[in-house]
């Protein structure tokens, strides 16, 4: 049997450009994902971006990131 877990985020760039992700947790359902992401989108931090969540199925026990990495680096100007 497969077994699958759901992984919810809040991510978006802000004003300045830069990624904030905010890792909120892992489900054992679609359901208890979009549940959580019901409840908190009506707490502050997250209701005033009530669209930026993201819930993302993953497989246990399997490897999701088969390739290499890359690294990026802010350098001011």
């Amino acid at each position: 049997m497969m077994r699958k877990v759901y992984v919810v985020q809040h991510s978006y760039e802000d004003a300045e450009g830069c990624d904030e992700t905010k890792f909120i947790g892992v489900f054992s359902s679609d359901n208890a994902a979009r549940g959580a992401i019901k409840r908190l989108s009506l707490q502050p931090g997250f209701c005033e971006r009530p669209d930026d969540f993201f819930v993302d199925e993953y497989e246990v026990d399997r490897v999701h990131w088969v390739e290499g990495y890359v690294n990026q680096f802010y350098t001011p100007s």
